[in-house]
Order: C-alpha cells, then sequence, then structure tokens
C-alpha cells in the first residue's frame, strides 16, 4: 500500500465526514479463522470512519450464494460492495453485476481471476502471496539445512483450497524455494489440499504418518493447517524438534504454537491493514475519487526470535 493512497484517503475522510456511506460486505466464510480478522477489521475501520455503515453477509463458501448477496445489495442501492470471495473464479460474474449497476466493488484478500481486467471503479486489495510461500519456503529450508536434512530431506505441503489462488500461488513459491541452494535436493513427499482447516489437516497428516514415510518438514498454507499437522504428529508421539512446521498467518492460535516450540516459522499476514485498506478504498470510491488497481500490504516473516512484535497483531 503506498503511503500516497493512505495519506489521501485520510485527507478525504476527513474532509467529507458529512457524507454517509452503506457498505455492503459478502464475506467468504464466517467460520474461516483469518475471514474472521478480516471482519472485525472491516468492523473497526467503519466505526472510526464517521458516516460509514456496514451490512455483512456470510456467503458460507456458496458460489451461487456470494452472487446473491451481492444482487441483493445492488438492490438495496449501498453506495459501495467488498468481497472476500467465496471462489476466486466467480470474479467475472460479480464484476459484471456491479459494474452494471454503476456501484464500485473492492476485492479483498482474495486475489481475483480478472484482476487484469477490473473496471476503474474496482480494485483488490490484499498480499503477495507469493511472498509468504517464498518467506517461509526459504526460512524452512535454512532450519533444514541447520539439522543437516536439507539435501535429502522429505517434505510435505499442505494446501489451501485450490479454487484459491493463494493456495496455488504459496504452494508454488514453496516448492521454488525448496528447489534450490541448500535445498536442490529435498524431495517433496506429497501435497495435498486441506481446505484450509485444521480437522482436515490432522487426518491428511496422520495419513502421512500412517504411511511410515518419514517426515522431515510440514509447510502448510495457513497456520490452521500447520496446527492439525502438529496435533497429528504429537498424537503420534513425533518429537516436534525433529521436525519443521511451517505456516502461514501468524494468527494468536499460531503464535501460541510458537510459544510452545512447535510451529517453526509462520509469515505474517496483515489482516487489519488489508481491512483498513479496503474499508477506505470502497469508500474512496463510492465518493468518486481515484484508487489504484492493486493496494498490496507487505507480508513479514515470523520467527521464535520476534514473535513477540506480532503478539497482539492479528
Amino acid at each position: 500500500m503506498k503511503a500516497s493512497f493512505v495519506a489521501a484517503t485520510v485527507a478525504a475522510l476527513t474532509a467529507a465526514a458529512a457524507q454517509a456511506e452503506n457498505i455492503g460486505v459478502s464475506m467468504q466464510s464466517f467460520d474461516n479463522n483469518f475471514q474472521t480478522l478480516l471482519r472485525l477489521g472491516l468492523e473497526k475501520r467503519a466505526g472510526e470512519t464517521e458516516g460509514v455503515t456496514l451490512q455483512v453477509e456470510d456467503a458460507q463458501a456458496d458460489v451461487a450464494k456470494q452472487l446473491n448477496q451481492v444482487n441483493n445489495f445492488i438492490a438495496a442501492g449501498v453506495d459501495a460492495i467488498i468481497v472476500t470471495l467465496a471462489d476466486t473464479s466467480s470474479a467475472p460474474a460479480l464484476t459484471a453485476a456491479a459494474e452494471g449497476a454503476g456501484i464500485p466493488l473492492v476485492y479483498l484478500n482474495l486475489e481475483p481471476a480478472n484482476l487484469a481486467s477490473l473496471p476503474n471503479t474496482q480494485v483488490y486489495v490484499g498480499s503477495r502471496e507469493t511472498d509468504s510461500g517464498r518467506l517461509g519456503g526459504e526460512a524452512g529450508c535454512a532450519l533444514l539445512s541447520a539439522a543437516g536434512k536439507a539435501g535429502d530431506g522429505q517434505v510435505y505441503i499442505l494446501m489451501g483450497d485450490l479454487v484459491h489462488d493463494a493456495a496455488r500461488a504459496r504452494t508454488a513459491a514453496v516448492k521454488e524455494a525448496l528447489a534450490t541452494g541448500d535445498c536442490a535436493g529435498t524431495t517433496v513427499a506429497d501435497e495435498q489440499s486441506a481446505g484450509w482447516t485444521r480437522n482436515m489437516a490432522l487426518d491428511l497428516t496422520t495419513n502421512w504418518l500412517t504411511a511410515g514415510n518419514p517426515i522431515d518438514a510440514i509447510f502448510a498454507n495457513n497456520d490452521e493447517m500447520a496446527i492439525g499437522a502438529i496435533h497429528a504428529l504429537k498424537s503420534a508421539g513425533t518429537d516436534m524438534d525433529e521436525v519443521v512446521v511451517v505456516g502461514i498467518d501468524a494468527t494468536q492460535d499460531g503464535l501460541a504454537a510458537m510459544k510452545a516450540g512447535d510451529l517453526d516459522v509462520t509469515v505474517f499476514q496483515n489482516a487489519g491493514g488489508q481491512a483498513a485498506s479496503a474499508l477506505d478504498a470502497a469508500v474512496a470510491l463510492a465518493r468518486g475519487e481515484a484508487v489504484e488497481k492493486e493496494v498490496m500490504v507487505p507480508f513479514e516473516l515470523v520467527t521464535p526470535e520476534n514473535m513477540a512484535d506480532f503478539a497482539a497483531m492479528n
């Protein structure tokens, strides 16, 4: 996110405080922990912005339900819409509906498939997903190298829901990091989707353990899946000092697992920063102001050495 955009937005919000905006929000799923952080961030930013009200709906990871919610927002005459996508490939239909109604649309957190062709009244606010996979992959590789396992390590990847570009991008970046330098000989023994969830990751990791193959590292596309893997490993009596576990998001549960010595690396995804930027962009667009098509909030590496800096962030 560029400083100029933030400064301009804050100035605009102050100068136009007498205006009022009603913003419709369709969230991918209230059951997803990170989506909950985004929702709370939106509500917090709205509370700080005079005249802004939110109407928040749960799409329950259902593409048809989300499209229906967006159409309902349009019928209700909202001033702008914010969406965290149930499926990134469904974005063109949402774009067409909002553009046809002349209502600004902000995609939050999950990159829309039609990003390159978004109209001027639509933007994407998120973080560059390949950066999270690269940061986690490089840090995990360094730990494998320190343990003398980089050359012949057996690693597993827990992927998010494959309908989301984030899962594909994070996984590709991890594999790219493991294919270079000290980790060039590392084998990705298996990679499967656990749908961003703790329980699915627990089941998948249990299956890997039952197969009897060595596990030197598990790279998870988010902290929830990393925690599921940790539960499976510990239930099987695994010495956590012998396995590298990497997550993404730096959630409170993830940081608790790191404090306990179970999670080795995570990558901070700034839910509050993304949410605040999305709300600011929606308000600016509703007021006819120009906003950059992509507003990116950087990822940051989190390790036991600096985890205290992120304790209250997500």
